[in-house]
């Protein structure tokens, strides 16, 4: 890249240069061959004035002016033969033109020649000869044309030196680009492209290095939720390897309850691989309104039967005209299927899920119980002894736009979830009087 920039910057440079300066050059001899006419003119019409006089009178002059070094004088009589000077014996072409009464002289093909007539009168009685090489013109230029190379060699060699900067100014941001995403494309995220001070090699950095960013993000991301997501599932394996266990070693505590038992079990295992697995694919994806009601009934189900083998009950309470939130089914199930996990077995005594307003967006889901309750530095993983599944928790609440905080004696960990911009507004939900007191619809 850097041998083509330099190559068309000079092909560039070249081009202007020649563009300019033979057109200058040719000028420049046009208009010394012009002005040495004029002054070889002159100089025939001075010698024609200072050898009228004798020739008026038939005389010979005896002396001409002096002109230049590469100059020949020469005077011819009315016979067109050389009388005084140097020039050819014979008049040429030009002496006979002048001399056949013409008023202007005929240059001749070679040097440069001037000719004037000699007058007596009107009379012609000879003529004046001058001329010089034309070679001695154009060398008179040689130094003018060396000194128009010279500044061409010149400005070709700045422009040389300017495009070779250029040149690693703009290929360097390039390379550092095009070593970047070899990097991205080797799994290393951690790029963190310079500027340039180039305005389009700025904004492809910053868009690579944004990627860059999105990448790392999005992989720790899914890290983190396959870690959590296994856990997750830790505990239903977990309960049906002590049946399974159970079982074994107590052949005759297989009853049919205990297969179906084992077989709802397998089910929600089920389930939960689905949940999550949508969960990965759909987490950008908005999704429609949970059935709150259907959700509380289900997790009582559920768990009612596992908190009763310990001596414990749980109870479920939600208004009726309480809207749904804005957040996916699956989420919301499997942020409860942590929270009451985690109650029973951290928590004690009863436990309760309510539901109700937390203002004119969102709605709060509450799980409780008698137990000391959990520090909120384990919603952030940061209590070893509380397991992963509070931190996956989390991450799903945030993920559908809520929230999830605990609060200690009482025990109480609450999820925030939104309202869609439809139900915030408060239409066309059902109809509530607004001073009376929240219905609840006690299940248990």
């Amino acid at each position: 890249m850097r041998s083509r920039i330099v190559g068309l910057a000079l092909t560039a440079v070249a081009f202007a240069v020649a563009l300019f300066g033979i057109p200058l050059a040719i000028g420049l001899a046009h208009l010394a061959v012009t002005e040495e006419q004029a002054s070889m003119q002159r100089l025939a019409g001075f010698t024609a004035r200072s050898v009228q006089d004798d020739m008026s009178h038939d005389r010979t002059p005896s002396a001409l002016p002096d002109g230049p070094d590469d100059t020949d004088i020469a005077v011819y009589d009315g016979d067109n033969d050389l009388v005084l000077g140097d020039g050819p014996r014979r008049g040429d072409a030009s002496v006979e033109y002048i001399l056949s009464d013409r008023s202007t002289s005929r240059p001749d093909d070679g040097d440069l020649t001037v000719t004037t007539p000699v007058r007596d009168g009107e009379d012609i009685i000879g003529a004046v000869r001058v001329s010089t090489p034309t070679s001695a013109v154009y060398g008179g230029l040689l130094p003018v044309w060396l000194g128009m190379a010279a500044l061409a060699g010149i400005v070709l060699v700045a422009a040389w030196l300017l495009a070779r900067r250029l040149a690693l100014r703009l290929s360097g941001p390039l390379e550092r680009i095009a070593a970047d995403a070899d990097r991205l494309g080797d799994g290393d995220f951690g790029i963190r492209p310079r500027p340039a001070g180039i305005v389009e090699m700025d904004r492809a950095s910053d868009a690579l290095g944004r990627t860059a960013r999105r990448l790392d993000d999005l992989l720790a991301r899914e890290r983190a939720f396959s870690a959590e997501a296994s856990h997750q599932l830790r505990t239903p394996l977990a309960g049906l390897r002590l049946r399974l266990e159970s079982v074994v070693d107590h052949p005759e505590r297989l009853t049919r309850e205990t297969v179906e038992d084992g077989l709802a079990s397998i089910d929600r295992l089920e389930r939960t691989i689905d949940e999550l697995l949508v969960l990965a694919r759909e987490r950008q994806v908005r999704s429609a309104p949970a059935d709150l009601a259907a959700l509380l009934a289900e997790a009582e189900h559920e768990w009612s039967d596992r908190l009763a083998h310990e001596g414990r009950s749980i109870t479920t309470a939600r208004p009726s005209d309480l809207p749904d939130p804005d957040a996916s089914a699956a989420a919301v199930r499997q942020i409860l299927g942590v929270l009451l996990d985690n109650a029973c077995l951290h928590g004690a005594g009863a436990v309760s899920i309510s539901a109700r307003e937390a203002g004119e967006s969102a709605i709060a889901v509450d799980v409780a119980d008698d137990g000391p309750g959990i520090p909120a530095s384990a919603l952030l993983g940061e209590n070893g002894s509380q397991g992963m599944g509070l931190p996956l928790a989390r991450r799903l609440a945030e993920a559908e736009g809520g929230r999830l905080t605990a609060r200690q004696s009482p025990s109480v960990v609450t999820l925030l979830l939104p309202l869609g911009p439809h139900d915030a507004a408060g239409a066309p939900g059902p109809a509530r009087d607004a001073a009376a007191p929240p219905e609840l619809d006690r299940t248990r």
